[in-house]
């Protein structure tokens, strides 16, 4: 599955543990691929899922998988970020999880969520 089809299920999806479970099920997807494919699985312009949040959080795993591939980020992720800071774990707990550990694609759209929600998978 590439990050826009991801996209569009997120899209078509409303509850939050479901669209979680989407991400968590791409992951798991692109780290089977093999390496020269994964750039391939992130190029495509990801539509508006309905929800800027979830467009930010994509935007901040596309440049995240990149980077961590030796890759430069998709040129459509630098657009897309919140105005207003979203954790989508929102426990105490979790946030300051998330304060310390969010990785730096996600920190600077807004988006805090712990680096070990996203490499667990």
């Amino acid at each position: 599955m590439t990050l826009a089809g991801l996209a569009r299920f997120v899209a078509a999806e409303s509850d939050f543990a479901a669209r979680w479970r989407l991400v968590v099920e791409f992951l798991k997807e692109y780290h089977r691929e093999p390496p020269g494919e994964h750039q391939r699985l992130l190029d495509d312009v990801p539509g508006p899922t309905g929800d800027e949040r979830w467009d930010a959080l994509l935007a901040a795993l596309a440049e995240h998988l990149a980077m961590r591939d030796g890759h430069a980020a998709p040129g459509w992720a630098a657009a897309r970020g919140l105005r207003r800071f979203w954790f989508p774990f929102d426990t105490p707990g979790a946030r300051a999880q998330a304060l310390v550990h969010a990785p730096a694609a996600f920190r600077r759209r807004g988006v805090f969520v712990a680096d070990y929600e996203i490499d667990a998978a």
